[in-house]
């Protein structure tokens, strides 16, 4: 039997599970909103053109209308000015698209601290228990912020210094960019930094860290609560926009067992 015969026969088995960690895409999906006078991202839109009617009799078919960072997305190097000369969205490596997957669960901690941040000493104290992170793979934050994502106002929990969601710390992004082998970061939230982030020095510490070493983000993610530690496979799936700094993705993951 061939190796892809094998993953097809466990998919069908349920000895290996499909989870979808993508957010649906409609007109209530949150975005990400920047204070004034900074250009803003649109809402995902449809438009209908015809509905079995007149416009068209036998077929039903939509206009859309979104950002490149709207809902589940992938964050391009060229995303960020550190990046700028980096890869666009179409350019993502299949290596990256297809790669080896952790979790790092710090859901309690974000229970009680909304404004949360990872640490390197919580990463090397994951490591210390679960191996070291894989070289070209993922490392995904659960916190279970995706319990907010169907109200807007809890997913933002903004107030007025700003929204209140947690990230990582300053140090431990340039850690996470520079020092080890990762090639991309996933999260729960509306985007890979914190909400606080424009306080943090420096200022969006995930995006300026991450796409400066020619890494790759992943937001408004769900289900972690499916994925053990270490041992699942990613499949990131965005539009292969030519130019583009990210792309809407649908988010697979395969899991064992």
């Amino acid at each position: 039997m061939s190796v892809l015969s094998a993953l097809l026969d466990a998919a069908r088995s349920g000895s290996v599970r499909v989870v979808d960690l993508t957010t649906p895409l409609q007109s209530s999906t949150p975005i990400l909103e920047l204070p004034e006078p900074f250009g803003q991202t649109s809402r995902f839109e449809l438009e209908e053109i015809s509905r079995y009617d007149d416009r068209g009799p036998a077929w039903y078919w939509n206009n859309i209308r979104t950002g490149e960072h709207t809902g589940t997305h992938l964050d391009a190097p060229n995303h960020w000015i550190t990046g700028k000369d980096g890869l666009d969205v179409s350019q993502a490596p299949l290596s990256t698209l297809v790669a080896p997957v952790v979790v790092i669960d710090r859901t309690t901690e974000v229970e009680k601290d909304a404004d949360y941040l990872l640490q390197i000493a919580d990463v090397q104290a994951w490591e210390a228990e679960n191996g070291p992170l894989p070289e070209g793979g993922w490392l995904l934050l659960r916190t279970g912020w995706s319990a907010r994502g169907e109200d807007e106002a809890a997913f933002a929990n903004a107030d007025e210094s700003g929204p209140h969601t947690p990230g990582v710390a300053p140090e431990c992004a340039r850690w996470l960019a520079r020092e080890t082998p990762i090639t991309g970061l996933g999260v729960e939230t509306v985007g890979t930094d914190a909400g606080q982030a424009p306080n943090l020095e420096p200022a969006f510490p995930c995006h300026s860290e991450l796409m400066g070493a020619d890494k790759w983000g992943l937001t408004s993610l769900r289900n972690l609560d499916q994925l053990p530690a270490t041992g699942a496979v990613l499949v990131v799936c965005p539009l292969p926009i030519v130019g583009g700094s990210g792309s809407p993705a649908r988010v697979l993951a395969l899991v064992e067992g």
